[in-house]
C-alpha cells in the first residue's frame, strides 16, 4: 500500500492507495509543530478506523509547503516504517516541463496538481485550488507548466474582514437566497460567495485570453481544494470538480519516480 500525504498551510490531505485504487482518504488540520511521533499516532489512528495496519504501508510519497511538517513526516516514515519517502518538488521526475523563472519557487502542491490535471484531463488546462490561497495553475497542450496566479484565500480574506470591521460578525459560508442581501448576514454571504466566484471567473477568462487557444472550450478548468465544493456551483468557468486531484497527482508522481 502507498501512503500519500499533501501538507498545506491550513489542511493536510492523506490517502492510502492499494494498487491503482484510492482505498481511503482524510482531510485534517495542519499543525506545523506536530512531531514525528504525533504524526505516527494520528495516521495510525486513521488507518485503524479503516481496518488498515500501519505496517501494511510499503511506500510513501509526500508533498508539503510547511518545512517543519516535511521534516517531521520524513522522520516518521523513516523511523516508524523504515522507508525512504519520495518528496515531491521541482527536482522530481515528471512528464511535464516547468517553464517558471525559478522552479524552486513553485509550491509542491501546485506541481502535484499540474501533473495530475495534465495526466488525467490533458491540456490546455487551468487548475483552481481553493485552499489557504486561491491558486491558478496553467498547463499547455504540450504539458508545459506555464505559471499561474496566487490570490488570498476565502477564509483568510474573511477572517481579516471580521477582525478589522467591529460591527461585522462571522457568518456561515453558504450560498445566500439572493445576490442583493436584505440583511447583514445575507449581504456578507453574497459578497463572499458571489464575490469570490466573480474573481475566479474573471481570472480564468483573462488566462484563457492570454493563452490564445482559439476555441475557448478546449481549456479544461478543474477545481480542487477544501472550499471548492462551496464555490464550484456558482462559478461559470469551472468545467470539472475533482476534490481528490492532489492525492491522485501524488500517486502519478510516485509511479513516475519509481
Amino acid at each position: 500500500m502507498l501512503l500519500a500525504i499533501d501538507v498545506g498551510n491550513t489542511q493536510t490531505a492523506i490517502g492510502v492507495f492499494k494498487d491503482k485504487d484510492l482505498l481511503c482518504h482524510w482531510r485534517i488540520s495542519t499543525h506545523a509543530e506536530k512531531t514525528s511521533d504525533e504524526w505516527a499516532v494520528t495516521i495510525t489512528s486513521l488507518l485503524t478506523v479503516q481496518g488498515v495496519r500501519f505496517k501494511e504501508i510499503k511506500a510513501a510519497v509526500i508533498s508539503s509547503v510547511v518545512p517543519a511538517a516535511t521534516r517531521a513526516l520524513e522522520e516518521m516514515v523513516s523511523t516508524t516504517l523504515a522507508l525512504k519517502p519520495i518528496l515531491i518538488g521541482p527536482e522530481a521526475k515528471m512528464n511535464i516541463s516547468l517553464l517558471y523563472d525559478d522552479p524552486r519557487e513553485i509550491g509542491a502542491d501546485r506541481i502535484v496538481n499540474a501533473v495530475a490535471v495534465y495526466n488525467l484531463y490533458g491540456g490546455p488546462a487551468i487548475v483552481v485550488d481553493f485552499g489557504t490561497a486561491t491558486t491558478f495553475d496553467v498547463i499547455s497542450e504540450k504539458g508545459e507548466y506555464l505559471g499561474g496566479a496566487i490570490a488570498p484565500g476565502i477564509e483568510i480574506s474573511t477572517d481579516a474582514l471580521f477582525e478589522k470591521a467591529a460591527k461585522l460578525s462571522k457568518v456561515e459560508f453558504r450560498k445566500p437566497a439572493r445576490v442583493v442581501g436584505k440583511n447583514t448576514v445575507e449581504s456578507l454571504q453574497s459578497g463572499i460567495i458571489y464575490g469570490f466566484a466573480g474573481q475566479v471567473d474573471s481570472m480564468v477568462e483573462r488566462i484563457i485570453d492570454e493563452l490564445k487557444v482559439g476555441e475557448r472550450d478546449r481549456v479544461k478548468v478543474v477545481a480542487t481544494g477544501g472550499l471548492a465544493e462551496l464555490l464550484v456551483p456558482v462559478c461559470k468557468t469551472i468545467t470539472q470538480h475533482d476534490p481528490l486531484l492532489t492525492l491522485k497527482g501524488l500517486k502519478i508522481l510516485y509511479n513516475q519516480n519509481t
